[in-house]
């Protein structure tokens, strides 16, 4: 089996609505919950499955992603996607969804703010001082990465 797993963030107007429903169609409790955000690491599919409260959003996917195992992982992957000429940027310690995560955004057409992001996650409880919201970072993060600069970090 795959070390890998797919992500899908969605937008939703009522996170504990959310989290019930999810909950009892995988069959397993958030992997983690804070205030507007939760996640499900599910087995069987393996998904990575993210809620982030964000009422009235214009459409319910808010970005897709893949889950790697090991920052080498991710290293491996940002080797092929610039070896295929994908357009790629990358965010090293990125502060994001309440982990810290060693990432690449790879630029994809047909999609959700117009990237995927594959990550791996080094720190899944961080110290957040500034009590950085998944707002600041997943819903608006695409959008303010670019070739020269990442958000998040």
């Amino acid at each position: 089996m795959s070390s890998t797993r797919i992500q899908l963030a969605l937008n939703v107007d009522d996170l504990a609505e959310a989290i019930t429903f999810y909950t009892r169609l995988f069959g397993v409790e958030p992997h983690k919950q804070r205030e507007g955000y939760a996640n499900f690491a599910v087995a069987d599919p393996p998904l990575k499955l993210v809620l982030i409260e964000n009422p009235g959003a214009p459409q319910p996917l808010n970005h897709l992603g893949v889950e790697a195992q090991t920052p080498d992982d991710v290293a491996a992957a940002l080797a092929r996607f610039r070896a295929a000429g994908l357009a790629t940027t990358v965010a090293e310690q990125d502060l994001c969804c309440h982990a810290v995560q060693e990432k690449v955004f790879v630029a994809a057409p047909d999609v959700p703010h117009g990237w995927w992001e594959y990550y791996s996650v080094t720190d899944d409880n961080p110290d957040n001082p500034q009590d950085q919201s998944v707002s600041v970072c997943a819903a608006s993060c695409a959008a303010r990465n670019t070739a020269e600069a990442t958000c998040c970090g």
